[in-house]
């Protein structure tokens, strides 16, 4: 046999001649240094369990968290398993819903969707750290105000969406109906259409938007 069939392992060799019983039993274990086509090894990131965590550190609210975590939690869970800021909801867990919307660096980001390990150095801002009962913020104050909320699972998202939105619109970033590029209008649908990403199961969307319209007058 030649050396290009140096690694052919066969597991069994069919004859009934003592030729063939002989070469049956020279090949029936394999060369252990070609490996088993049927069990592949198992590479050092599988079986080293010290490689699957990280540490990471992240500004949460203004406050700097350090985390050893697992390279596989996401955001959301390093938010509410670890640090327990439970405002933060777990709707869908496929970012269809917008129930996990945070703020990364200015930035509104379906947190779901985000693992923790992404984000080394990098500021969150949950729906904690924009206001308390005491000092609530002016999105918040305003969703109390229209009625922006029913069951209220949703509204951490809404609000974080409704203030990333407003501050999009103003940087005039464009959206998918802005008509003029050079110049983004707050208008009722360029507000629709940038929170589509956010579900209200209990249909509360026109108080949503009163709400957002409120602010963006009081902050123009």
């Amino acid at each position: 046999m030649d050396g290009s069939h140096k690694n052919y392992c066969p597991r069994q060799i069919r004859g009934f001649s003592p030729a063939g019983a002989a070469l049956n039993a020279s090949y029936i274990k394999c060369q252990t240094s070609a490996g088993d086509p049927a069990t592949p090894a198992r590479s050092p990131a599988m079986t080293d369990t010290t490689r699957s965590r990280s540490s990471v550190t992240m500004t949460v609210n203004g406050t700097e968290q350090q985390l050893d975590i697992d390279n596989r939690v996401t955001l959301l869970d390093a938010l509410r398993e670890h640090l327990k800021l439970t405002g933060t909801k777990k709707g869908c867990d496929h970012g269809q819903c917008g129930a996990c919307t945070v703020m990364v660096n200015g930035r509104r980001v379906n947190s779901c969707l985000s693992l923790a390990v992404m984000h080394q150095g990098d500021e969150v801002t949950t729906v904690e750290g924009l206001g308390s009962p005491e000092d609530l913020h002016p999105m918040q104050a305003a969703f109390i105000e229209h009625d922006g909320y029913q069951c209220g699972y949703c509204t951490p998202g809404q609000i974080c969406s409704a203030k990333s939105v407003l501050e999009e619109i103003r940087a005039g970033i464009p959206s998918h109906v802005t008509r003029d590029l050079a110049n983004v209008v707050m208008n009722d649908d360029e507000l629709r259409e940038r929170m589509s990403g956010n579900i209200c199961r209990c249909g509360a969307y026109a108080n949503i938007l009163a709400a957002m319209k409120q602010v963006a007058e009081e902050t123009a």
